[in-house]
């Protein structure tokens, strides 16, 4: 079983994870014997697009914008963050795993998946898409990188957040598809509660042994 350190962290400011990711995964590359880490946080109102993505599924000036836009090494297209959306961002060195990373993203997937129907509600992927969706909304997200098979950036859940900023984008280039949050079906959940089932089931699919 693998040791991943666990960074649990409040609302921290894009940039600032953004630079936590690419210091630990170059320090592992370097020495590739260190343990992973996962990062859990929640982000101020940002938007960030994948390597490739197009600005045509922006619905508004990035030059005039009181939120910032950021171009990212991940994969996908353009995607939103605010407080109330969980995000996770796994640096995991795949040689300990599994090198492929259409396995790494179902795994992801599952981890959401297992989250939520702890909940009691039904979580399914689609067919030719990435993510996760309940009741037909998109409720979980997910972009990742590997460089030398180490992943950084990685997955979000919208739990309670204010999903008026996904008004502003066609999130991940779907417009046939709501965005939604768990919120929705379930008024009283907490970000709280549901970063440690994230935290468990990481540690089952994964099978990790966390520490802090």
């Amino acid at each position: 079983m693998r040791r991943c350190y666990l960074i649990n962290q409040g609302v921290i400011a894009y940039e600032e994870a953004w630079e936590q990711q690419r210091s630990l995964i170059d320090q592992r590359i370097e020495n590739p014997e260190l343990d992973d880490v996962l990062i859990l946080l929640e982000h101020p109102p940002v938007y960030t697009l994948g390597t490739g993505a197009t600005e045509n599924y922006l619905k508004f000036d990035p030059n005039n914008s009181s939120v910032p836009l950021y171009r990212t090494e991940r994969g996908g297209e353009v995607t939103y963050h605010c407080p109330g959306q969980i995000v996770g961002y796994p640096i995991l060195n795949l040689h300990y795993y599994y090198c492929d990373l259409h396995w790494y993203l179902r795994q992801l997937e599952s981890v959401l998946i297992r989250t939520i129907e702890g909940y009691g509600l039904t979580a399914k992927r689609e067919a030719g898409l990435t993510g996760v969706w309940v009741e037909g909304v998109k409720v979980g997200a997910i972009g990742i990188k590997a460089k030398r098979w180490i992943t950084m950036h990685g997955f979000s859940l919208n739990v309670c957040p204010d999903l008026s900023g996904f008004s502003k984008i066609v999130p991940c280039g779907i417009s046939d598809r709501a965005v939604g949050s768990l919120q929705q079906f379930l008024p009283e959940i907490t970000c709280q509660q549901v970063r440690q089932d994230i935290i468990t089931h990481f540690a089952e699919i994964f099978e990790v042994e966390f520490y802090s």
